[in-house]
């Protein structure tokens, strides 16, 4: 039985490759990668590269800044290494784990890039790159994440995306992308700049568009502080706190004979090995919440709006890389509605607020890990559900959502029947990567339907009602509904999982491309095939033969 191998929950204190240093409006996040730091014994992390650990500590820092420290306008990523930024994920890593590691590790560190932009864009919290060595592959990518790019000129610093020549695989984490859309460097020269093991350095860097600024030691410092004040001064961030400390989650896990449960305060995610599935079950607030920011402040990490978009981001974090032959996710709630909805009008009250402009913004990249997270999504919902509001966008993300028609009528005191209530959360507060709500994919190119799912917004939608607006997929009653779900459940666990996966990120992904979905596209995509292939992968390819002094050898079918 697989038992859990990686964790994602650390602390600065614990950190061994990266230093946070906080000085406001400025904070500072300095690489420096601890060789022997390796989340396993079989590869060192020389030269400032970096493996799942390293980004496990970027991803927290990241997480920590947005909700610990109100008052960091300006992040700093700089390299603490002589004549090193980042050298990108270390090579050996990649050579030596498994395919689904591999995917999964340029996923979450795409994700964690993501973030980065994320708070740029939405959270007054700019990130500047102070590349002040080297920056290859990865390394680079990481600098493209950030909002401006200083290069240190010492006639020997340079950036490179050096996969192609080197490695016969592609930047895993949206590097070719993000030089032409996001840096629009002209197509012709990215291509030159791609396939150079070299990289560009100095002025020729600024002119192609690859940096923003080239700046020699001697000023290099003076330079980005005088960023730091320009980016500071645009940012509508308090100038103080306090901030929310993010505690550490409770969870436990179970072992069973046959699966286990991950236990939280607010979660609890059952799996049954024989069907492939993991069930998730949220549980609603118990008590009531914090109506104002002064009391979500004063509630902290245990306000339920925040702790349970914590919990559900861990435990889809905790399956992707432990449990990768669950293959089904299923999703119920428990709870009041009403207590649902109570606690997230803090978040439509007050949508200025620092921090519930953190909180909103969080469950929308919570959200967006479903979507692209290879796995089926199917919802359950049950008297007793609680998808309301925020909850319900878990209907809004299933593959195929069903809703029980009427109650238990074998139960002595039947329940009062389910209902699903939209508030203004499903409409805008959590876009998808193609910049559209859950409500505007489910019904892209479809305005009336749009109109009519919008015009339930507010209204306890029973299951008649919900199929009505084309919110769920069926509706059976009790008497079928055990062997219903069994059956999908048990029919999805007989395809392959590959094919599935092709088809659940086809549908998911409709309307306008954007930067992220060109970036997901292409991972899920090209870089998930490219990394099998006897040239990258071979015991003749390119990772394989890489720093062994000899050369890989192709196959030159391009099919």
């Amino acid at each position: 039985m697989p038992t859990p191998t990686i964790d994602f929950t650390t602390h600065p204190d614990r950190y061994r490759h990266w230093e946070l240093t906080i000085e406001p409006p400025r904070a500072t996040l300095t690489m420096t990668v601890d060789p022997d730091g390796g989340l396993r014994d079989d590869y060192e992390l020389k030269t400032n590269s970096y493996d799942l650990g390293v980004d496990i500590e970027l991803h927290d820092a990241v997480q920590r800044l947005r909700f610990q420290h109100p008052e960091v306008k300006v992040v700093v990523v700089t390299g603490g290494v002589e004549k090193v930024f980042c050298s990108g994920a270390n090579i050996q890593m990649l050579a030596v784990s498994t395919h689904e590691h591999k995917v999964n590790f340029c996923k979450f560190t795409n994700e964690t890039r993501n973030g980065i932009e994320d708070a740029t864009a939405n959270s007054g919290q700019t990130y500047v790159a102070a590349v002040n060595g080297t920056a290859a592959g990865g390394g680079y990518e990481l600098a493209l994440a950030c909002d401006e790019i200083v290069l240190i000129d010492d006639r020997s610093s340079a950036v490179s995306l050096p996969e192609i020549p080197l490695l016969a695989v592609l930047p895993g984490t949206g590097g070719l992308t993000r030089v032409v859309e996001k840096r629009h460097v002209r197509r012709d020269l990215a291509d030159s700049f791609a396939t150079r093991t070299e990289g560009i350095r100095g002025s020729t860097a600024v002119k192609w568009g690859l940096v923003d600024a080239v700046v020699p030691a001697s000023s290099f410092d003076d330079h980005i502080d005088d960023r730091v004040q320009a980016r500071a001064a645009m940012s509508d961030r308090p100038d103080s706190g306090p901030g929310v400390e993010l505690t550490p989650l409770e969870r436990s896990i179970d072992l069973g004979a046959d699966g286990h449960a991950i236990t939280y305060s607010n979660l609890v995610v059952t799996i049954d090995r024989d069907r492939g599935t993991a069930t998730f079950t949220l549980t609603g607030p118990d008590t009531d919440q914090p109506d104002d920011p002064a009391g979500l402040l004063a509630a902290g990490a245990s306000a339920w709006v925040l702790a349970a978009a914590r919990e559900l981001d861990d435990a889809i974090l905790h399956l992707r890389f432990n449990e990768t032959k669950i293959g089904t996710w299923v999703f119920r709630t428990e709870g009041d509605p009403d207590r649902v909805a109570a606690a997230e009008a803090v978040l439509a009250d007050h949508p200025d607020h620092w921090l519930t402009r953190e909180i909103r913004l969080f469950w929308a990249r919570v959200l967006k890990r479903l979507d692209v997270s290879s796995r089926s999504l199917m919802t359950l919902v049950e008297p007793g559900s609680c998808f309301t509001g925020t909850l319900a966008e878990l209907v809004l993300v299933a593959d195929r959502g069903f809703m029980l028609e009427g109650t238990w009528e074998e139960l002595d005191v039947p329940p009062e029947p389910a209902f699903i209530r939209l508030t203004a959360a499903n409409d805008g507060w959590y876009p998808m990567s193609n910049g559209l709500s859950r409500l505007q994919t489910r019904f892209w190119g479809r305005p009336a339907a749009l109109d009519a799912a919008r015009a339930g917004i507010g209204v306890d939608l029973a299951a008649a009602d919900a199929a009505k607006a084309e919110l769920v997929t069926f509706t059976p009653d009790d008497i079928d509904w055990d062997d219903e779900i069994r059956l999908t459940l048990e029919e999805r666990n007989s395809f392959s999982p590959d094919a599935l996966t092709g088809m659940e990120a086809n549908y998911r992904f409709v309307g306008p491309e954007t930067m992220e979905t060109k970036i997901f596209a292409r991972l899920t995509a090209w870089q998930n095939w490219i990394f099998q292939r006897p040239n990258a992968a071979g015991p003749e390819g390119a990772l394989q033969r890489f720093g062994t002094g000899s050369r890989p050898d192709y196959d030159p079918r391009r099919v």
